[in-house]
């Protein structure tokens, strides 16, 4: 299950989806990110009041299944979850969902983790931060890009 969508995702709920329809999993890796208050933690950096998300209807659920479709070629994926939230959001708000029901825990571990890395990078989403000094666009930081690069073939 694939989802973009402004609402709140209850992380119980989504877990007991991934256990029924995961028959036979051995394991279920689960990642929940959340807005943070502060960017890039930093002495003097200003306070985040608000994330806005935006994105493309279709495009974006098309990106995200093919990054599913990418994680199941290459680990044993049972069942799938992934919850993209957009609109207005703020610190402590989950933001994203990323859950996996796999026969074996590397397989789990591995097909969440790269499915997350994609979405950080390659996903059509684009983020306008509001802080207390105004307001800008959010890139990609260098470090996700280091950390999907690892995936490369």
């Amino acid at each position: 299950m694939i989802s973009v969508q402004k609402d709140d995702f209850d992380i119980a709920e989504l877990y007991r989806g991934l256990l029924n329809e995961g028959k036979n999993a051995g394991a279920i890796a689960t990642f929940t990110g959340l807005v943070r208050e502060f960017h890039e933690p930093a002495v003097g950096e200003p306070r985040v009041e608000s994330l806005y998300l935006e994105h493309y209807p279709g495009m974006t659920e098309k990106a995200l299944t093919d990054i599913v479709n990418q994680a199941k070629a290459r680990w044993d994926v049972l069942a799938y979850r992934v919850i993209h939230r957009v609109g207005e959001l703020h610190a402590g708000d989950q933001i994203v969902y990323v859950g996996v029901a796999s026969t074996h825990r590397g397989d789990a571990f591995a097909a969440a983790e790269f499915i997350m890395d994609y979405l950080k990078t390659s996903a059509p989403f684009w983020k306008k931060q509001k802080t207390t000094d105004g307001a800008q666009w959010i890139e990609s930081r260098a470090a996700d890009e280091e950390a999907m690069s690892r995936w490369e073939l």
